[in-house]
């Protein structure tokens, strides 16, 4: 190996004894969001209603049993002791909320003063603490872990190839993964950015040695190649050592994010349980209302832009303001997929032509069916390409029913034989406005990648994964990124 060896360095004390210090930071925090959560409801209520007097609340119940209630009801969802993604966090606050209100609603009634309380002060109190915990959260951890260090848990990485890499790139991005990478072993050539990102420690040889020097105390196993005679042995030389061991298998594009594991025989052999979410009604019915509400109010308030963007097209070049297309639907069924318009109005004559005269454009349009400088674009049409403005109108297929704010992309008829045994992944639900596809580096991603990111997304459907999809929707389409 190529690559210089560093010296493993005893970690710092607040680095060290972070998963003490992270829970009470955390737990501090949400009391201080509880507390501005009540202030503002409090106050908000006295505002909006006069007619029934001036609410007033104990200082027992504002300073002690409600932020008490929260805080229980946030250490049982694990928000203070579990590492997890930041959108997971959000989910598990969500549902901490929904039961401290409540447990808050119960004991009212159990002593009798549900008649004195406001149902106003009780709704605006749910929605504020939501709000501020996540927002306290988020900027402590953003200050915090960023700028300091503080909350950046040391950890070990076992392994550079190409698992490590994705890994890598997404725990430190995802601020919910307070984690600090201390170094990397690794026995072969490692990748190129994990090599550029952190020191090499040593082979996976030297793993006890350099637990013993540095006090690590958290150790991840990114070695999908690994024998299971191999795993065995990491795993039992090293857990009398540290705290924890994550291991990451190789289990190709299963559905993961659905899946429960079990111990059988006293823990000697281990059952994993996939459920197909997508498969129970409830959750299909909450997607259509999520879908219909969220597309009519969100319809609303981009009226303006829609009415901007229609009288540019109309000024740029003739022809319709929207363009409709064939799409695959639900069930194979087709229907027409609204786009503003964004090529001249003879634009299948010409794709024709530039295919029959350029051989590189039509491997490019057979690869992808999409050209990257395609000649038939307008100018207003390249603007709303880049910032994906030309898929607005599809709001209406999803008020129709068609569509779905987040799904698998849209194909055409033609795109069906390259799904494969996927496609039934992909009829089993309504396509998207966005997608996995429009948040991972969109016309960046070949076409076997986004047939497995629509699969992937029908096989671990999660409401809360629907949310950081449109979140992410809006970043990428801010940094213009991949979209052509």
């Amino acid at each position: 190996m190529g690559i210089r060896r560093a010296k493993a360095q005893k970690i710092p004390f607040k680095e060290k004894y972070g998963y003490v210090i992270l829970p009470i930071l955390l737990a501090v925090l949400d009391y201080c969001a509880v507390l501005c959560a009540e202030q503002l409801s409090f106050t908000l209520r006295n505002l909006l209603i006069t007619n029934h007097g001036v609410l007033r609340v104990s200082w027992l119940h504002f300073y002690v049993i409600c932020p008490v209630i929260y805080l229980i009801f946030l250490n049982i969802e694990q928000t203070y002791t579990r590492q997890m993604q930041f959108w997971r966090i959000i989910a598990n606050i969500f549902k901490a909320i929904l039961y401290s209100v409540a447990t808050g609603v119960f004991i009212m009634y159990v002593v009798q003063i549900a008649d004195t309380t406001s149902r106003l002060y009780t709704t605006l109190l749910a929605i504020f603490s939501f709000f501020f915990i996540v927002l306290f959260r988020y900027i402590a951890k953003k200050s915090l872990m960023e700028r300091i260090g503080i909350l950046g848990e040391p950890l070990l990485l076992m392994g550079a190839g190409k698992t490590a890499e994705i890994i890598l790139e997404h725990l430190q991005e995802d601020i919910g993964m307070s984690y600090r990478f201390i170094g990397y072993l690794e026995d072969h050539e490692p990748n190129r950015s994990v090599a550029e990102a952190l020191p090499w420690l040593g082979k996976f040889a030297d793993a006890e040695a350099v637990i013993r020097k540095t006090g690590v105390q958290k150790v991840m196993v990114a070695a999908p190649g690994l024998s299971q005679e191999q795993i065995q042995d990491v795993i039992y030389d090293l857990q009398p050592l540290v705290k924890t061991i994550s291991f990451i298998p190789d289990m190709g594009t299963l559905p993961l994010n659905t899946m429960d594991i079990e111990s059988l025989i006293d823990g000697h052999l281990v059952m994993f349980r996939m459920r197909n979410n997508l498969t129970n009604r409830a959750n299909r019915f909450i997607k259509f209302v999520f879908d219909w509400v969220g597309t009519l109010a969100g319809g609303i308030l981009i009226s303006p832009i829609l009415l901007i963007i229609a009288l540019w097209i109309r000024r740029d070049s003739p022809g319709p303001i929207i363009f409709s297309q064939k799409r695959v639907g639900q069930n194979g069924k087709m229907f027409n997929c609204y786009k503003f318009r964004t090529m001249y109005k003879d634009a299948e004559e010409q794709l024709h032509d530039i295919l029959e005269m350029d051989e590189g454009l039509r491997k490019e349009w057979e690869a992808n069916f999409k050209l990257k400088n395609d000649p038939r674009v307008t100018r207003s049409g390249d603007f709303l390409r880049r910032t994906s403005l030309d898929e607005l109108p599809q709001i209406f297929n999803v008020l129709k029913g068609e569509m779905s704010l987040v799904g698998p992309r849209p194909i055409v008829r033609k795109e069906i034989p390259y799904y494969g045994k996927y496609i039934d992944d992909y009829y089993m639900v309504r396509p998207g406005i966005t997608g996995m596809w429009q948040t991972s580096g969109r016309s960046d991603t070949d076409y076997k990648e986004r047939v497995q990111m629509d699969s992937w997304y029908v096989r671990n459907w999660n409401f809360w994964f629907d949310i950081v999809l449109l979140w992410r929707t809006m970043k990428v389409v801010i940094q213009q990124k991949g979209a052509y």
